[in-house]
C-alpha cells in the first residue's frame, strides 16, 4: 500500500446540483499523507468530500478514490466505496442510546460483519489505538467531548480504511483536546492511513506542519505556509 494513489482528481468540477462550487480541481493524494483542506465556509470544502464519498456526483472531469472511479461509478459501488473511507464528523454522530461498543458493533453488523468473535476483537482493537480499552460499556452521555470523538475515529477505523476524511473534527473541542486528536490523526496517517482534514481550527494546525490544500475562490490551491493563511484570515 505505500505510496498508492488514494485520490487522484483530474479537471474534476464539483458541484452541488446545477451550482458549480469547485472548477477545474486536480488532487493527486498517496498512501500515508495527511492534509489539511481550509478555506472560508461556502468555498467548496463540504462538496469536495462529498464528492470523495459518493455523496455526489462527479459530473465533468475524472477522479478516483480507493480505487473507484468517481466520474463511471455507480449506486451499488456506493456503500463499497465507503466501506473504505472513514468518515469523522465535527458533531461526533454517536447513536446515544447504546454504548460505545454497541455503538461500534452496529456499524459492523450494517458493513457485513457476521463473525461474533472477529467483531470483538476489531472492537477491542480499535478501542486500544485510540486509547479508549476501558470505555466499552460507557453510554456517549458519560463521555468528554474528547472521548466521544476519539469513539468516532474508532468507528472509523472498524473497516480498515484507506482514506480518513475528518470534517472539522476539532470544531466543538477545546485547545488542549483538539491537540490530542490532532496527534491522533497525525498517528494514523503514519501507519499508511491518509487524512484529510478539513478544519478552520489554525492555532492547532500550526503546531503541526504538512500539506495545505485551500478552497477558495471556486479553485483548490496548494500552500506552503499557514502561518500566511492565518493572516490572510484576520
Amino acid at each position: 500500500m505505500e505510496n498508492e494513489v488514494v485520490i487522484h482528481l483530474e479537471h474534476a468540477q464539483i458541484q452541488q446540483n446545477e451550482n458549480v462550487v469547485l472548477r477545474d480541481v486536480n488532487l493527486k493524494v498517496h498512501s500515508g499523507e495527511f492534509i489539511y483542506l481550509i478555506g472560508r465556509t461556502g468555498t467548496g470544502k463540504s462538496s469536495l468530500l462529498k464528492t470523495l464519498y459518493g455523496a455526489l456526483p462527479l459530473r465533468k472531469g475524472k477522479g478516483l478514490c480507493c480505487g473507484y472511479e468517481l466520474h463511471n461509478i455507480r449506486e451499488r459501488q456506493i456503500p463499497y466505496l465507503r466501506r473504505k473511507i472513514g468518515i469523522v464528523f465535527q458533531s461526533f454522530e454517536l447513536l446515544t442510546d447504546r454504548t460505545v461498543k454497541d455503538n461500534l458493533l452496529f456499524v459492523l453488523k450494517a458493513t457485513g460483519w457476521t463473525d461474533q468473535k472477529a467483531m470483538d476483537s476489531r472492537i477491542q482493537s480499535v478501542l486500544d489505538l485510540v486509547s479508549l480499552e476501558d470505555k466499552s460499556y460507557k453510554m456517549p452521555h458519560e463521555l468528554s467531548g474528547g472521548e466521544q470523538q476519539r469513539v468516532a475515529i474508532a468507528r472509523s477505523l472498524l473497516n480498515t480504511p484507506h482514506l480518513i476524511i475528518a470534517d472539522e473534527p476539532t470544531g466543538n473541542l477545546d485547545p488542549a483536546t483538539s491537540l490530542e486528536i490532532l496527534n491522533l490523526l497525525l498517528a494514523i496517517s503514519r501507519s499508511g492511513t491518509s487524512v484529510l482534514m478539513a478544519s478552520h481550527d489554525y492555532a492547532t494546525m500550526q503546531k503541526f506542519s504538512s500539506r495545505i490544500i485551500v478552497c477558495e475562490n471556486g479553485e483548490l490551491r496548494e500552500s506552503s505556509d499557514i502561518s500566511t493563511i492565518v493572516s490572510e484570515s484576520t
